[in-house]
């Protein structure tokens, strides 16, 4: 009964370990996403202000 409760401990150990790291991926790809979406509204807003 003990060796199983590790065992199980461990699998939860280790998916808990992969489901941060992706969590981590996920928010810097959103985050990218924002700061490019920024950017290009910024170039878009500036390229029309220059235009008057």
């Amino acid at each position: 009964m003990i060796q199983e409760d590790h065992t199980t401990a461990v699998r939860k150990g280790k998916w808990a370990g992969w489901v941060k790291k992706s969590g981590i991926v996920v928010f810097s790809l959103f985050l990218l996403k924002g700061l490019v979406w920024l950017a290009l509204g910024a170039a878009v807003w500036m390229g029309l202000m220059a235009k008057n």
